[in-house]
């Protein structure tokens, strides 16, 4: 049972929601979103998942691409 089920709320700033996802802080902030520091990982509500996934989508098809997949 990890943080997500435990409740944990979304690290975004100004963000009160409960999260759904979690992910490396790194990877959170090169899309863009603003998460509070001093945390290894970022952990993302419904809406900021979604946003997220959005910003990467480019990223995600051109690694497709460089690698031949």
């Amino acid at each position: 049972m990890g943080r997500v089920d435990k409740g944990i709320e979304c690290s975004v700033s100004r963000c009160h929601s409960d999260a759904a996802r979690s992910l490396s802080t790194e990877k959170a902030e090169s899309a863009g979103l603003t998460v509070k520091t001093g945390e290894k990982r970022a952990y993302l509500c419904k809406e900021h998942y979604k946003e997220f996934k959005k910003k990467t989508k480019k990223d995600k098809q051109v690694d497709k691409w460089r690698h031949g997949v």
